[in-house]
């Protein structure tokens, strides 16, 4: 009861704290699942990232529901889906009484504009943690490298390269190429 309890506890802390989305939230979600829960390895967390990219939905309810799912079972996903989700509602549903009073508000403008700059520093901060860990040879900064030139073109979705990198790693594979 008491992992239960905890679970839904840390994912509502990372949900309540954090602004700008998933990809901000990736560094709580490292600070918090990893360095002290203990519920994941960093390449668990690395898997979970990258099935969490390619699934539909919020890349953080993703990456919540995979970790509950991992760490305590069906249950777990309920309560860590429950816990990054309500924090954001009970905020939002409080901050919009207040929103629609003070919309036009320089004070409000000021904190969101303060806030912004952080909420890049966030996702850079998750980017370079991913990088470091991810980036482990020179194949896979080859792959990075092609990714992100193929991506950054705006050639291709980006569905389409990760199944693309997917299908060629499985045929390496197959080939004993790998």
């Amino acid at each position: 009861m008491h992992t239960l309890i905890s679970t839904y506890l840390i994912f509502f802390k990372i949900g309540a704290v954090s602004f700008g989305g998933g990809y901000a939230m990736l560094p709580f979600i490292e600070e918090e699942i990893i360095k002290r829960a203990h519920y994941l390895t960093y390449n668990e967390f690395l898997d979970i990232l990258a099935i969490s990219q390619i699934t539909p939905g919020p890349i953080a309810i993703n990456a919540a529901t995979f970790i509950g799912l991992k760490h305590i079972g069906i249950l777990g996903a309920a309560l860590a889906t429950l816990g990054i989700v309500s924090g954001p509602f009970i905020f939002m549903n409080l901050a919009s009484l207040f929103l629609d009073k003070y919309k036009n508000s320089k004070f409000l403008e000021n904190i969101l504009h303060h806030i912004r700059p952080v909420t890049v520093a966030l996702i850079f901060s998750a980017f370079l943690s991913t990088f470091q860990k991810s980036i482990l040879d020179i194949k896979s900064l080859m792959i990075f490298i092609i990714s992100f030139i193929v991506l950054y073109s705006k050639k291709f979705h980006p569905i389409l390269v990760i199944f693309m990198f997917g299908f060629l790693g499985i045929i390496l594979t197959y080939l004993k190429i790998l």
